[in-house]
C-alpha cells in the first residue's frame, strides 16, 4: 500500500511540474535558436559543441515558418528560401509545432519554454534542447553584430 501511495504521489507531483504553454508564450519561439543536445528514448543524449547550423522561427500568433540558417564570421546568418512552414496546435495534451513543406508533415510536442530556451520532442521520443543564439563576431572589426 505505502508503495503504491509513493507511485500516486510521485506521478503526481511530475504531472504538475509541467510546464503549461499558452498563446503568449509562443512569441518566445521568434528568433534565433541553436541545438544544445538530443536525448534520445533510451536515455543517452548527445551534446553539441558549437554549431553552425541554426533554426530561425518567424511565429505571428499561430503560424510562422522555420528556416535554417547558418552563422557567418562576422556575427550574421546566411539564409536560403528553403524554410518549414510551422503552426501551432493547443490541445488537451499538450502543445504541438506542426511543421509542413511540399515533401512532408511531421509534429513536435512543444515541452518547455523560456526566453533562453526550449525543449521539443518529436515522434521518435527524442527530445531536442534549444537555447537562443548569440551572435559572435570572430572577425574582430568592432562592428555590432544583429
Amino acid at each position: 500500500m505505502k508503495k503504491t501511495f509513493s507511485i500516486i504521489l510521485f506521478s503526481f507531483l511530475f504531472i504538475s511540474c509541467q510546464q503549461t504553454i499558452t498563446p503568449a508564450d509562443i512569441a518566445k519561439l521568434n528568433g534565433y535558436w541553436e541545438i544544445e543536445k538530443v536525448v534520445f528514448d533510451k536515455g543517452a543524449d548527445k551534446v553539441y559543441g558549437m554549431n553552425e547550423n541554426f533554426d530561425f522561427f518567424k511565429i505571428n500568433g499561430t503560424r510562422g515558418t522555420r528556416t535554417k540558417v547558418m552563422a557567418q564570421l562576422d556575427g550574421t546568418f546566411l539564409t536560403t528560401d528553403t524554410f518549414e512552414n510551422v503552426s501551432v496546435r493547443f490541445t488537451d495534451k499538450g502543445t504541438f509545432l506542426d511543421y509542413k513543406t511540399d515533401y512532408a508533415k511531421w509534429s513536435e510536442e512543444l515541452i518547455s519554454i523560456s526566453d533562453e530556451k526550449f525543449v521539443v520532442k518529436n515522434e521518435q521520443n527524442k527530445e531536442y534542447y534549444y537555447k537562443k543564439a548569440r551572435p559572435v563576431n570572430l572577425l574582430g572589426d568592432g562592428k555590432e553584430t544583429k
